[in-house]
């Protein structure tokens, strides 16, 4: 079977009988197309589910786009095709899709694994078009403003999605992101009750974060940035040298 994320994806099938799941469609169909890598097959079938008005409001289908999509950017066949060189953009946008169906979260804790990966990939992709400067803000913006559309419980994106917005020039929208940002950090229970992924990218947000506040004069904003991370990462060496930078 295809990669970890998919036994999720059987249990959620398993219990298809019980609570709201019953008056869903199981779409075990994509699941079967989505385990033989039949991606472009699954990804016309979900997205005639999303046109049709009898299974447009399901959250699955949506989530299936995202999830073909993903793997059919990390595949040298599909990044040569002229519709498919945005897939991994794509799978950010459909993952949202997803999210605004899935409001109440049905199904969103099923898919842990497939939420890492993705994650991994848009904050890795958002924080080098952040270093690389002005030049790549706007591309880095998106894919932290994606990160919070599907996963506005991810502190680490609002974080970033602030800097970004401070980047670009959207004061207002920097200060709600890191409203945001708080918000969600203390709605996790703190740092340690994150997720690996979401860990690694709240330790580069404020190292980032501290840089920033720093290059405003604002160096006793920095130094409460970085002691926000204390407990959690000083056992890390750039975060340690980071943190001391500004004792």
């Amino acid at each position: 079977m295809k990669r970890l994320f998919l036994v999720p994806v059987l249990a959620v099938l398993a219990f298809a009988g019980t609570g709201r799941a019953q008056d869903k469609k199981p779409y075990d169909d994509l699941l079967v197309k989505y385990v033989d890598e039949k991606y472009e097959e699954c990804l016309a079938k979900a997205e005639r589910y999303t046109m049709n008005d009898n299974t447009k409001r399901d959250p699955l289908p949506y989530l299936y786009m995202s999830m073909c999509l993903y793997e059919m950017s990390k595949i040298p066949k599909y990044q040569a095709m002229e519709e498919y060189k945005k897939a991994d953009r794509d799978a950010l946008k459909w993952a949202e899709k997803y999210r605004k169906k899935d409001k109440d979260k049905e199904f969103f804790n099923n898919y842990e694994d497939y939420w890492g990966e993705l994650n991994t990939m848009a904050q890795e992709s958002g924080l080098n078009e952040y270093d690389s400067g002005a030049k790549g803000m706007s591309k880095a913006r998106r894919y932290f403003d994606s990160m919070t559309g599907y996963y506005p419980e991810n502190p680490g994106a609002w974080l970033m999605l602030g800097l970004t917005n401070y980047g670009s020039n959207m004061a207002k929208e920097g200060d709600e992101a890191i409203s945001k940002y708080k918000a969600a950090l203390e709605a996790a229970g703190g740092i340690d009750r994150l997720p690996e992924d979401q860990k690694k990218l709240m330790k580069a947000g404020l190292i980032r974060y501290a840089e920033y506040l720093d290059s405003k004069g604002d160096k006793s904003g920095a130094k409460a940035a970085m002691e926000t991370g204390k407990e959690a990462f000083m056992d890390d060496a750039e975060f340690k040298a980071a943190y001391e930078s500004y004792q």
